[in-house]
Parts: structure tokens; sequence; C-alpha cells
């Protein structure tokens, strides 16, 4: 493992301990399998085998055992898993651990204030069945859908999971969205309670959230309940008589709650993401598949173990909260919430929570880490970080500068990064490397288990190593949403019928002649300049060279000779100027890095740019600001504000 080849190769490369204590090495000695290809190999081969031993390995409870791992009777597009087995994600992630390990801490909470809260699987139990009891007796019953608009705190997975225990349908959503996308997705989801708090806590101040609710439950109507914890105390709050309760509190005397034994496919959460038109989509997701594929990724993956601590600096409303929550629970491991933003009230306070809650996993987006590297790298040797083992991340892709500063500076050059990506109609990870093979920087690894993912081009065919074409799947998995929610046919549209068979992720990859794989930015946002196809994210790798960039977004613009000229939206670090010198400067860099056909035509100076809840950069909007088209459906961003701040910002050429 460790010729000058492969040290030149690799960026890091595990140690006999690190292949030793992995969770995925039980699992393949179990199977007496000897290599991770071999088990990667055999777990699309065999799907029925591969599900089957996750299940065992890692003690998933079936109330009702299953009588089969998956039913393809309806085709790849329908398939349905563990078929009449019952199961219940609260049953798993809370009622058992709480009968066999009350004392051990679920939940750690830390508010933007300081405040620290932990909570037991004992005490998480408790406020879950306290909340279930309050949903029953405003008439929540299985099948209802209940919307959860809440910070991260100990309440939020209380509240997921006191639904999941009656068979109510959670629908999760950003905390930081407007009362007009927060209704939209009620209404679509057809939400007749709410559960939210009166406020929280962000880069100092109150930001109020039950008047969104309120006004949202106005402009969708049908809500009939709203259940409102104080996270603010003193914040005034308005209550609805009638239609609003307070937070039920937890009775250590009454009689517990046992979770409701449902069938597998029963519906779990809806989770929202946008499409570049239309209303948002909703990943339909279930008990059984959302439960056992990420309970096998938080596993296998970034190999969390019983009695660890992992946190992501994420939002409930981004598939990775939910992700963090029953990954970590199921497995009786700890998931560390915290609130507000991971840069304040100090720029390193994530790597003071890492010292001060002792966390094992922690993962960050590459956005998330140009934001530290700018402003936090003096003072991350001031924090221990002796208890972190694994560093994870996903969202988007990475420049390699980013990328090795998170390898050599948080990770001090000896923990490996697992890069993973997947989406939330997905509900988990397509590809992600596996902390018993070496890394490789920006790399994704490969394809995760039981994940029978390939690259192909326009025409179906797979492509060769270094070639760029489209990401698919040939089979279903555990994870996969069940439709899109009310509208079956969008979803076989949006997925299914380009190649027929096949699921179509819109995402760019290639592998290296060593089987590593990249992502290159979604299909739909590729630049394709006089014939030659680029994806975004080479173009601003380039762009991110200069010191004087924090990131930048490049999207295609018509051009009358070569079809598509390049444009490229800048947001520079603190006490960069822009100007003329500078524009040339960033040309100069792309056309050194990638050729002289990609030099950007127009640069455009910015504050920010138009990102989504999970950071994603939304380049139809950086084009439709430039462009002054319609952006089409800005109801995922965190400031929609932005592009029409782009759109004014003085154009460079």
């Amino acid at each position: 493992m460790n010729a000058p080849d492969q040290q030149d190769r690799f960026v890091w490369t595990p140690g006999a301990g690190d292949i030793e204590r992995a969770n995925v090495t039980r699992l393949m000695r179990a199977q007496g399998i000897d290599t991770l290809r071999e088990l990667t190999d055999r777990s699309v081969a065999d799907i029925n085998w591969f599900w089957e031993a996750v299940v065992r390995d890692l003690d998933i409870e079936f109330s009702t055992p299953y009588e089969r791992v998956v039913d393809l009777s309806r085709g790849p597009e329908w398939a349905t898993w563990f078929g009449g087995g019952r199961t219940n994600v609260a049953r798993q992630c809370v009622d058992r651990w709480d009968e066999r390990a009350p004392d051990a801490v679920a939940v750690v909470w830390e508010g933007e204030d300081g405040d620290v809260r932990e909570a037991s699987f004992s005490e998480l139990r408790e406020m879950t069945d306290a909340l279930a009891r309050t949903l029953r007796e405003l008439g929540v019953s299985r099948g209802d859908t209940v919307a959860l608009f809440l910070p991260m705190a100990i309440e939020t997975v209380a509240a997921l999971m006191a639904c999941s225990k009656i068979g109510a349908t959670w629908v999760p959503i950003f905390s930081g969205f407007g009362p007009d996308a927060m209704a939209t997705r009620i209404a679509d989801a057809r939400c007749e309670i709410v559960i939210t708090a009166n406020a929280t806590l962000r880069k100092g101040a109150v930001v109020p959230m039950k008047p969104v609710a309120d006004r949202a439950a106005q402009i969708a109507g049908g809500v009939r309940h709203q259940v409102v914890w104080m996270r603010v105390p003193g914040e005034p709050t308005q209550m609805t008589e009638g239609r609003d309760v307070a937070w039920p509190d937890p009775d250590p005397d009454a009689a517990k709650l046992d979770a409701e034994p449902l069938d597998s496919e029963h519906p779990l959460f809806i989770g929202y993401t946008s499409g570049t038109t239309g209303r948002p989509k909703g990943a339909v997701h279930v008990h059984g598949g959302f439960l056992v594929k990420i309970a096998e990724e938080v596993a296998y993956q970034v190999d969390l173990h019983r009695g660890e601590r992992l946190h992501w600096a994420t939002d409930l409303g981004w598939i990775m909260g939910p992700w963090e929550i029953v990954g970590s629970l199921a497995l009786g491991a700890t998931v560390v919430l915290t609130e507000g933003s991971p840069l304040h009230p100090r720029s390193d306070r994530l790597m003071q929570q890492v010292a001060r809650h002792r966390i094992n996993v922690l993962g960050v987006s590459p956005t998330l880490v140009r934001a530290m590297r700018t402003s936090a790298h003096s003072r991350l040797g001031d924090h221990d970080r002796s208890s972190l083992r694994v560093l994870a991340s996903t969202g988007e892709p990475w420049d390699p500068g980013s990328y090795r500063w998170l390898h050599e500076e948080v990770g001090e050059g000896r923990r490996s990064i697992v890069n993973l990506s997947g989406g939330t109609e997905v509900g988990a990870c397509f590809l992600s490397p596996h902390p018993i093979v070496p890394t490789k920087i920006a790399s994704l690894g490969g394809p995760a288990l039981g994940m029978d993912v390939d690259i192909i081009d326009t025409h179906g065919d797979p492509v060769q190593p270094g070639a760029v074409g489209e990401l698919v799947c040939r089979q279903p998995w555990p994870s996969m949403t069940r439709g899109i929610w009310g509208d079956s046919e969008r979803y076989l549209d949006t997925y299914w019928r380009r190649f027929p068979g096949m699921w179509t992720h819109g995402d760019w990859a290639s592998r290296d002649d060593d089987g590593y794989w990249f992502l290159h930015g979604r299909s739909d946002d590729t630049l394709n300049v006089a014939g030659k196809r680029i994806g975004p994210a080479e173009i601003e790798s380039a762009i991110a060279m200069h010191p004087a960039v924090a990131e930048s977004a490049a999207v295609g613009l018509a051009d009358a000779i070569k079809g598509e000229s390049i444009a490229c939206v800048v947001v520079l670090r603190v006490g960069a100027q822009a100007g003329p010198a500078l524009v040339q400067e960033l040309r100069a860099s792309v056309r050194e890095h990638l050729g002289s056909a990609f030099t950007p035509r127009l640069v455009v100076f910015a504050e920010a740019l138009p990102k989504t809840r999970s950071a994603k950069i939304v380049r139809r909007a950086v084009r439709a600001a430039l462009t002054g088209e319609n952006p089409g459906d800005l109801s995922s961003l965190e400031d929609p504000g932005v592009v029409e701040a782009i759109r004014r910002s003085t154009l460079s050429e």
C-alpha cells in the first residue's frame, strides 16, 4: 500500500488499524469475502443476497419477517422491498435502544447561544411518546402527513420519530424557507398538521419561525393544527386559539407507547427537491427501504459504531438531515445537532464542537470548507481533534485546493475523506469511498455497495475510462423514491424514460484507469463550446486557483459562432478587489489550465451565488440572472434575492 507510485496517486491510505476496526471488514469476513472489489461486485450481482446480509449484520428489526427481499414484478421503476415484512423506524431508532441501553446518549444539541443539552434514549422515548400522544389527540392517524418546520434540535428528532411511531408521514421543510415556499410544500403534501418552533437563533439574531408557519398555513389552506415548541422563551408568539397547541412535556410516569408495526412500504417521509421547471418534486421514502439503506451507509461508508458520535452540518430540509438522524440512531450511536451557522459566533465554531462533543464522524459541504478555508485556518490548531476519525462530504463537486485543505488542515493528513454523492430522490448515495481503501483528491471512490451504477454515452453504451458520460443506475435499491408524490408520470419522465430500464441521475461522471470515479457537475449544466463539452466544475476549479476567489459559478451563454460561450459569476475573498485587471487574470487562469477555447467571455463579480439549502449552486438561476430569462422554481434557494443582485451587478468583459 505504501509504494512510491501509490503515494503519488493517493492522498490517503488506510492503516492496518483502520481496516481491522471497520464495519465493512466485519461484513466481508462474515461472508467469506477478501476484498472490497469482490464485495461490491457481488452486492450488485446478487442484490437479494446482499441486502439480506445487511439486515442480519446490522441487526435491523422486522416485527414480522419479510417474505422476499425485492419484488420487481412491476419493473425496476416500481420495485418494492422487504415484502410481507413489518417494521417501524421509531422502533429501530428509539424504542429498542431504550430497552437495551436507556442511559446511553441518543442526541446532543448545541444552541447558537452556547446552550448544550443531551437526551438519553430513555429521555428521547419519553419526548417522542408525549408528542405522539398529542398528535393522536389532534386526530392524526396512520397515513396522514405532518409538516416539520423546525431548526435542528432534540425536539426535531422527537417530532420525526413521533410521526413515524404512529404511522404518520412527515414532511421536512427547510428551516430558512419563507411562507410561499413552505406553503407550496404543505399544499402539495396535503398536510393538516404543522410542527414548528416559535423562533430560532442564527448569526446572533432571533429568527421568527411561527409567523412564517402562520402565513404559510393561511396561503396553503387546510391546516387544522400547529404544535409549537417555544425554542426562544420570551419571544412574542401569537397562538391561535383552537388551532395552535403547545409542545407537550414528557411524562416519565406515563405508560410507554409502542411503535406501530407498519408494512415495509408504508410511507415514512416526503422529501422535496426542486426541478428546473414546475413545482418542487416530492420524493416518497418508506420505512423498510430507507431504514435499511441508510443504516448500511452510515455503518459501512462513514464507519460509525455504536456509542460513537456523528455530526453533519445540515438542516432537516436536506436529505442529509434525515440521513444523519436515522442512520446514527439505527446503529445505537449518538447524533450531534447544532443550531445556527457553523461559522458563528466564531469562524472556528465547527472545530470547537468537534473538541467539545468528542465527535467521531464529521460531515461538511465543499461550500462550508471554502468558507472555513478563508477565515479559520489560523485557529484550527487550537482545538483537540483526537476524537475525529472520519471526514465526510457531499452536496457538490470539489475543487482540488479545498479538498486538500480539508485533508491536510482539518484532517491533519491522517483521516479519510468519504466524499459521497446521491440525492433526495436517491435517498442515499450512488458513489462513495469506503474507509478500507486509498482515496484520491476530489474522487468519490467508486460505486456504493448495492448500487449498480454505470457511465454511458448518449446512445446508452458504457464509456471508456477517462471519458465523461451520464451517471445511471441499472438496478433499483431499497431507499429509491417510490415515485414523485402525486405525479407518477413526472417521476417516469424525470428518471426512467430517457434510457429505458436505467435511472438517469442528471450528473456527468467519469472514472480513471484505477477505477476511481469523479463527478463533473449536472448534465443539464454542461457547457458545449464549439463542439467541445466541459463541465462547469472544471471551469470553476481553474477560477478557484486564483487567491482572490472564494467560489464561482460557470454557465453557458448563447453564442452565434461557437454555440455557447462561457460566463463566470465570481465571489471574491474578503479584502480582494474586483476590477479589469482581475478579470484578465481569471481568464488567463482558465486559459492556462483548460485551453484557450474555454476562456470565459464574461466575468461578473457578485456578493453571493444562488444556492439550495444543501449548498448546491443553482446554475440555471445564475444563467437567468445574466440573460434576463425566467429562472423557474427558486423556492429551494436559501436566498432568492441573490439572483436579482447578480442581475444588477456590473458586467465586466
